[in-house]
């Protein structure tokens, strides 16, 4: 007997509803009370076939506040009302099965609606009910969808108009991803239609996104985890497996056991090729903001979480370097009570997964400012940080830390460097250059494209047509191609010879018009270092 089914809580004194069985519909929606503080959804018996379970909490115009996944290995969701901002009347929870014996055209409607928000009272009233509220940077994640204002990092002295946001989108633009398939159709008046999209035209690849992070893992494959889409929701699809032999596209949330990380953006996926494990570090969603550590064990493909020592605060936007087998996390956005503008950091925390233990190092010399949504390379036993942003100002600057030394020193560079920018997308070429792409300077998504040459310290401004789209929030990596070995430094780090033939590979992004991309750009580095 197949004994499966889908449940919700919608209080605490009130009994479990059953919103999906076996034999039921593949798809239902239910009213969330105003008064319920917590949402439980959680699946009992039996898999079998089936992939996945879909949900959305929705507001009274249909747009999603918060998405989430059941799964076979991750069987629980809860949401807060203090998680979501736009937690109001009118709130509904939408569940939809994905695999196994589905029954799409008996889908129950759902209950009549507890309360009905006037249209015309979700701009300003949303705006009015915002105003003085804590944010995060000019790219914050928030459940509030106006598409007139997006609640910004406040700075004391500055004006709220006076702020930029990244990815703007205009009067009645909503964000689209590059690819057409990924492009969200039309809303009609009438209800959406009652079978899952997913159902019948599953995606074949990752929605349109930026802020998510992209890991390669060995010589053929990398790891797409997170980020936020379209409509500053975040993505249904959060994970995805890059093959590059083909370059396609696997979905892979539901290939790895254990508890998957929560959906979030401006976290860092870091690889170690000595224990082939991804370390998932911090990052943020809506007003809740991380400081845990989620391993992938690429080998098993089973998730875990660390219950870590020391302490280390919640970061986004932070950079995180893997260097003889220890994480380095360098800077970020942490947030402070309400109502403090949250602030940027400029400390170094190093995460030892040996002793799963947090501890802060002693550095010396000339630290770099506060900041966020910078770069970070380590080569040669250095880490090169370079821009990011502290509301509202914008870097350009370079500083190396020494990592035998522990010494930080300002870099004195030749030629002419990047324009300040954050969100820009860097990535070694060889032993002794890196590339920088994109990036956001306060005002707009930037397309230029520049290299840096670690031994002469000399920046190099490169054109091509390839990298010629304005994005921010990208990831950009550097894969061996195909049938090529990688071999690896004893420090753990990927041997980066101009011997080994590579390919540098963009993906995702947006460029503060309300486009967020779902492309993947390729090209080879020797195409970049023979313009050095």
């Amino acid at each position: 007997m197949d004994d499966f089914g889908v449940y919700v809580v919608l209080g605490v004194n009130d009994a479990p509803l059953k919103l999906l069985c076996a034999n039921g519909s593949a798809q239902f929606s239910v009213a969330v009370p105003q008064s319920s503080q917590q949402v439980v959804l959680f699946s009992r018996g039996r898999w079998g076939d089936r992939v996945c379970v879909n949900a959305e909490l929705n507001d009274a115009d249909r747009v999603p506040i918060t998405i989430g996944k059941l799964t076979p290995y991750n069987r629980c969701l809860t949401w807060e009302q203090w998680e979501e901002e736009s937690w109001t009347e009118g709130v509904m929870l939408t569940v939809s099965l994905e695999g196994g014996h589905l029954v799409s055209d008996a889908v129950a409607p759902p209950p009549v609606r507890e309360g009905k928000r006037k249209r015309g009272q979700t701009g300003e009233d949303d705006e009015e009910e915002n105003r003085g509220k804590e944010n995060t940077c000019p790219i914050d994640v928030v459940s509030s969808f106006s598409e007139k204002s997006t609640p910004l990092r406040k700075v004391r002295g500055q004006s709220r108009g006076g702020q930029t946001r990244l990815f703007l989108q205009s009067e009645g633009q909503e964000g689209a991803a590059l690819t057409p398939q990924n492009t969200p159709p039309p809303r009609g008046k009438g209800r959406p239609t009652k079978t899952p999209t997913t159902q019948t035209a599953p995606l074949v690849n990752p929605s349109g996104r930026w802020g998510q992070s992209l890991c390669p893992i060995d010589p053929q494959t990398a790891i797409l985890i997170g980020g936020q889409g379209s409509r500053m929701q975040f993505c249904k699809d959060p994970m995805w497996k890059l093959c590059t032999e083909d370059m396609s596209w696997v979905p892979a949330e539901t290939l790895a056991e254990g508890p998957t990380p929560e959906a979030r953006i401006g976290h860092t996926a870091t690889y170690d090729p000595d224990s082939k494990r991804i370390f998932v570090f911090g990052g943020s969603k809506n007003k809740k903001w991380f400081n845990d550590v989620h391993i992938l064990d690429t080998q098993s493909w089973k998730w875990s979480t660390v219950e870590a020592q020391g302490k280390v605060p919640p970061l986004a936007y932070h950079s995180c370097s893997m260097f003889r087998g220890e994480l380095f996390v360098l800077g970020g956005v942490f947030p402070r009570p309400h109502p403090e503008p949250d602030g940027c950091s400029d400390s170094l925390y190093i995460f030892d997964p040996h002793l799963s233990i947090w501890y802060q190092p002693i550095v010396t010399g000339d630290k770099p400012a506060p900041r966020s949504g910078h770069s970070a390379c380590v080569t040669q036993g250095k880490i090169y940080v370079f821009g990011g942003w502290d509301t509202p100002l914008c870097f350009n600057d370079m500083y190396m830390l020494d990592l035998g030394l522990m010494e930080f020193s300002s870099v004195q560079t030749n030629g002419s460097p990047p324009s300040p920018r954050s969100w820009h997308g860097c990535v070694l070429l060889s032993d002794s250059t890196f590339v920088v792409h994109g990036g956001y300077n306060g005002n707009q998504a930037l397309n230029d494209t520049f290299t840096f040459n670690t031994d002469t310290n000399t920046w190099t401004e490169l054109v091509h047509p390839q990298l010629s789209v304005p994005r921010a929030g990208h990831s950009i990596i550097t894969m061996a191609l195909a049938n090529q070995n990688l071999s690896f430094e004893d420090d753990g780090k990927e041997r980066n010879s101009d011997r080994n033939p590579k390919t540098l590979l963009v993906f995702g992004g947006g460029d503060n018009e309300g486009n967020f991309y779902s492309d993947l750009t390729t090209l080879t580095v020797a195409e970049l270092l023979d313009q050095n």
